[in-house]
């Protein structure tokens, strides 16, 4: 049995050190979006860059089912691997943004 509460800590722990990991920049603002009611977990980035808006998630994460899928990762980081060195096993860990044919050659779950 998932173990739910720990999934959400494991979650918002790694969102909160890729934050403090990343090089600051005064124009580009982190924000983490925490739903622990609905199970939704982003990190986005706003602000301007060179005179262009900078606006969109970095990663996104929910926890479905009893699984945590990884909806969106924007970085070079395996939070796959992370979430797993954390305590979380594979098999509760769906890549989301890998089409449903593609899930079941990784090693995590298919959905």
């Amino acid at each position: 049995m998932a173990d739910l509460n720990k999934y959400r800590e494991c979650i918002r722990q790694l969102i909160t050190e890729y934050v403090q990991r990343v090089a600051s920049n005064n124009e580009i603002e982190p924000q983490t979006i925490f739903d622990v009611e609905k199970d939704h977990y982003q990190l986005i980035y706003i602000g301007w860059q060179n005179k262009r808006r900078v606006f969109g998630p970095v990663m996104h994460f929910d926890i479905k089912d009893g699984k945590i899928w990884i909806q969106w990762n924007g970085t070079e980081e395996d939070v796959g691997e992370q979430l797993v060195a954390m305590g979380v096993p594979k098999h509760d860990i769906v890549v989301g943004f890998h089409p449903p044919y593609i899930r079941q050659y990784t090693d995590y779950a298919v959905s």
